[in-house]
């Protein structure tokens, strides 16, 4: 297929994603792994937003179980999203790629507000758009954020990468070796399965809103490029049907 399949997509990248795996929280070899994929997706013309967590900086539900209060602990992973979002900026400019970065926390001179009319715009003109900060509000995930802007924009689908699991299993397959792989589910089998796709309140959002999602390996290099011109690859997440719509 010559033509991608999705015109706007909307990419969520896990904080851990970013981590080295050894002391450091931010690993620019992956970083510059990452805008190289992206790139790939955007010299065919695909306009591309990301979400990016933070839980490679702060993990709010340690701090919580510590006794912070849970509204505090949201807000400073909503910080450490921002820094990520202006490292992966920084790594898509240095690819040549036009990048804007906004956050949903008002933060003038680090980044744009997010307002969804200029979003919308930024992907127009072929900017890769990195939505920061979440919702902007305590107790929703990033994943709730990735789900609620990939409505707002009007992205075509979600991709949902995973660090080193190629889809949905029945089980984690790196501690049970007969998981098998889902080549497609219905979001309701994903919810009453309790399987490991999204938190379920944006699985319930994508549901609601018909906006399938693709579970895929970020460690794969060329994988993004194969998704969105049309391969079959990862786990599909939709409302009814496969890949071939059956």
């Amino acid at each position: 297929m010559d033509k991608p399949k999705y015109q706007r997509v909307l990419i969520k990248l896990s904080g851990e994603s970013l981590h080295s795996g050894e002391s450091e929280c931010l690993d620019p070899e992956m970083l510059d792994f990452l805008a190289r994929e992206i790139r790939q997706v955007v010299q065919h013309g695909v306009e591309v937003a990301v979400v990016i967590g933070g839980g490679n900086i702060w993990r709010g539900h340690e701090a919580i179980a510590r006794g912070m209060d849970a509204a505090q602990s949201h807000y400073m992973g909503m910080l450490a999203t921002i820094i990520n979002a202006l490292a992966m900026q920084d790594s898509l400019e240095r690819c040549g790629i036009h990048t804007r970065a906004m956050t949903a926390i008002k933060m003038d001179e680090v980044a744009e507000p997010y307002i969804r009319r200029r979003a919308t715009r930024h992907l127009e003109k072929g900017r890769v758009t990195i939505l920061a900060a979440g919702t902007g509000n305590p107790y929703f995930t990033t994943d709730s954020a990735a789900a609620l802007r990939a409505a707002e924009i009007h992205a075509e689908v979600i991709l949902m990468a995973k660090n080193g699991v190629d889809g949905v299993y029945t089980a984690d397959p790196r501690r049970d070796p007969t998981a098998t792989r889902f080549d497609h589910l219905t979001y309701m089998d994903a919810l009453s399965r309790g399987l490991t796709v999204m938190d379920s309140t944006a699985l319930t959002f994508c549901m609601d809103n018909n906006l399938p999602i693709i579970v895929f390996n970020a460690q794969e290099s060329g994988i993004i490029e194969r998704i969105v011109m049309g391969e079959q690859v990862g786990t599909l997440v939709s409302n009814r049907g496969g890949y071939d719509g059956k």
